[in-house]
């Protein structure tokens, strides 16, 4: 078959919304046959005490990955099996603490239908998302549930495409129910993706990313403002705490430092002022224990970019700015 050398924009953009809506039709089906079926499929994988081994050949097998990725990180312990690689030692992988989870349009692929009768000698509950409920695996199977179609989105009606797209969205659904009955919040689920985007926002707090010891800026009421200026550039976070004993009394920053400047004009010697007569009292601060994001968030909200950090007591204990949050990848 040679490659075309010109296409027809037409017929391009015709298929393309064909396809989508043949796909579309056929995930709005599956809702339509949710049923008891599918409440006793969750049942069964609840009461597993151990985990959802899923299975499938060819396309249904890629959709049968990603099915047991996304149980495992919504709170069901999942794997995928090969088929395959089952009838020559990896059934072995399977216990009868398990829940199988099998899928095939046709219900007849040889390498799976082989292990069926074994599947089920071990007493392993099965669960079946197949086109064909009266298939062998359709027949072997504790439940079924229907993923048929009117008809694929292939021109030809021959490569698996709205099959396949009912198969994951049947998947997810089914990942969804679980989680949800499982009691599965956002922090369980940021403590299975540690390294992504909603991991670090859900499990990363102020004290992870905060500066503290000598790196935190601070002077007393009585300092100059000279030593304050010192002291923010040596420091870094463009602000410094005014401090009584253990806590903050105020703040003076950058900006504070071009208005104060703009005021005086050529009638005030600034090197005679002191911390406390130019520093803003009840300083914006953010506890020590609470999430990184928080401290986003009361930045964004009051348009600063450094916080003085306090704990439970009210001490400061630290201080960061939007840099810190930013190379912890908060924001």
């Amino acid at each position: 078959m040679s490659a075309p050398t010109t296409i027809d924009p037409a017929r391009v953009r015709q298929l393309a919304v064909e396809a989508l809506q043949i796909e579309a039709d056929a995930v709005a089906a599956l809702a339509r046959r949710v049923d008891e079926r599918f409440t006793n499929a969750v049942r069964l994988l609840l009461a597993s005490r151990g985990r959802a081994v899923v299975m499938g050949m060819g396309k249904s097998g890629h959709i049968g990955r990603k099915l047991a990725a996304t149980l495992a990180s919504t709170g069901t312990p999942a794997m995928f099996v090969h088929p395959a690689e089952a009838s020559h030692g990896d059934l072995g992988m399977i216990t009868d603490a398990d829940a199988v989870i099998a899928l095939s349009n046709s219900g007849e692929s040889e390498e799976l239908t082989a292990i069926l009768p074994v599947i089920k000698r071990m007493g392993v509950p099965l669960i079946a998302l197949t086109g064909r409920a009266d298939s062998t695996l359709g027949r072997h199977a504790d439940v079924v549930l229907d993923t048929s179609v009117a008809k694929e989105a292939c021109p030809h009606n021959l490569a698996p495409t709205a099959s396949t797209t009912a198969q994951l969205a049947l998947g997810d659904a089914l990942a969804v129910a679980l989680l949800d009955a499982r009691g599965f919040k956002a922090d369980d689920f940021a403590r299975s993706h540690p390294g992504g985007a909603l991991g670090r926002k859900l499990l990363t707090h102020v004290s992870d990313v905060m500066r503290q010891g000598g790196d935190v800026p601070r002077v007393a009421p009585e300092a100059s403002l000279m030593d304050l200026m010192r002291e923010i550039s040596a420091k870094g976070l463009g602000m410094s705490a005014v401090v009584e004993g253990d806590r903050a009394v105020g703040v003076f920053t950058d900006g504070d430092l071009r208005r104060l400047i703009e005021r005086a004009g050529s009638g005030v010697d600034l090197r005679t002022l002191r911390a406390r007569e130019v520093m803003h009292t009840a300083p914006r601060t953010v506890r020590s224990d609470a999430l990184a994001v928080e401290a986003v968030d009361l930045m964004e909200a009051q348009r600063i970019t450094s916080v003085l950090v306090v704990d439970a007591e009210g001490r400061l204990v630290g201080a960061l700015n939007s840099n810190d949050l930013m190379r912890a990848k908060v924001i």
